[in-house]
């Protein structure tokens, strides 16, 4: 319909899509102190998700999130009362601007959500033991123009995630580290 009226409009696919039913910007996955599934949570890791994005210029948020805006045909969660999703700016998914109508912080949550498992002790104390940022969100992908070609979106929707760097650094450096209260991934000499 929106190409019909002149308006860009593509198909997307995420990989990995999150499903964050109580917006907290996180999967969260509970296990007894044996390691079985408690199903203390609604939240789910869809194997893929499709929505459409079209072209809008966004007089109603600030030209800062004209662009791409994330439409869902199918959305499964009420906003404002009902079923609906979008349009999100991508560019306010990306920079993590969650407050804005129109879903972002569902759709925040679909492409970048922590995935963080949690042990239930008996006396309902619970830890994390497990956060994995890179599962969520990935390859999300549209169609090339004139070809049968995947493109990758992924940037539109997320920054690439912090790799760790380690230094080589001697043992009288690292002692020296810890004095001045520095902090330093230090890789075995």
């Amino acid at each position: 319909v929106l190409r019909s009226l002149g308006i860009p409009t593509r198909v997307v696919t995420n990989f990995n899509s999150a499903h964050d039913r109580n917006i907290n910007l996180s999967i969260d996955k509970y296990v007894d102190i044996s390691g079985k599934t408690l199903h203390l949570t609604e939240d789910s890791v869809w194997n893929f998700h499709v929505w459409n994005e079209s072209w809008f210029i966004r007089r109603d948020l600030g030209s800062f999130y004209d662009g791409w805006q994330v439409l869902d045909a199918t959305p499964q969660e009420r906003s404002k009362g009902i079923y609906q999703c979008g349009p999100a700016s991508t560019r306010a998914i990306k920079e993590g601007d969650v407050n804005l109508d129109y879903d972002s912080s569902f759709v925040f949550a679909a492409v970048n959500a922590d995935y963080v498992t949690w042990i239930c002790y008996s006396n309902k104390r619970k830890e994390r033991i497990y956060s994995d940022t890179r599962k969520i969100g990935k390859f999300i992908s549209t169609k090339a123009v004139g070809t049968n070609s995947r493109v990758d979106v992924t940037a539109n929707y997320k920054y690439p995630e912090v790799k760790e760097i380690s230094f080589k650094i001697s043992y009288s450096q690292y002692k020296n580290s810890l004095m001045d209260d520095r902090k330093i991934l230090v890789t075995a000499v």
